[in-house]
């Protein structure tokens, strides 16, 4: 908000590190296709929460109580909501918008919330199935496949042109960080336990 302001924005807003971004938004330029198959696979992170939403709410039933619902499924619930809560801050206070409209409107751009989602779900997915899955095999595949999936969706996202490149280096940063709270939560509750 700061470096490089520039009015090069949609109707002339501005974005910071302005000369960085429309240059690497040239070489990039715009391509829809790439942003609707990265747009639909944002539902994958989506499902995995969905998931482990249900394995908390089957804990939850068969052990008729709050508290006796494994402590890492809990935390991971609280990470969830604060990823939300996240984007939404993010998207009632815009730090800029899109380098294009989408259908026509203008749309918050930072941080990439496709981005940020994937980057904050995938990991706990590795995470959780390190604890919850006992065939090394599996838990590999699950690592390869959400380091690959991850890989593609900020690529795609990167390259698609839907977003400057300082969205997407946001949403990593900020996934980064929020993940590692998380992490720290679990290790900590784990140890007390």
């Amino acid at each position: 908000m700061t470096i490089d302001v520039q009015p090069v924005g949609q109707n002339g807003t501005d974005i910071g590190f302005a000369g960085l971004n429309t240059a690497f938004h040239a070489l990039t330029g715009v391509n829809m296709k790439i942003y609707t198959i990265t747009d639909w696979l944002g539902l994958v992170p989506i499902f995995i929460c969905m998931i482990f939403g249900v394995v908390g709410f089957v804990q939850l039933v068969k052990r008729k109580n709050l508290l006796k619902v494994d402590s890492d499924i809990i935390i991971l619930g609280i990470y969830y909501i604060i990823v939300i809560m996240a984007y939404l801050i993010f998207e009632m206070i815009p730090i800029n918008y899109r380098p294009i409209p989408i259908e026509g409107v203008m749309e918050a751009s930072y941080p990439s919330s496709t981005t940020l989602l994937v980057l904050s779900v995938m990991p706990t997915l590795v995470e959780q199935s390190g604890r919850r899955i006992n065939d090394k095999l599996i838990k590999k595949l699950i690592t390869l496949f959400s380091g690959l999936f991850s890989l593609f969706m900020v690529i795609g996202r990167t390259i698609s042109g839907v977003h400057w490149l300082t969205d997407i280096v946001g949403s990593v940063l900020l996934s980064i960080g929020l993940f590692y709270l998380y992490k720290g939560f679990v290790l900590k509750f784990s140890k007390e336990r």
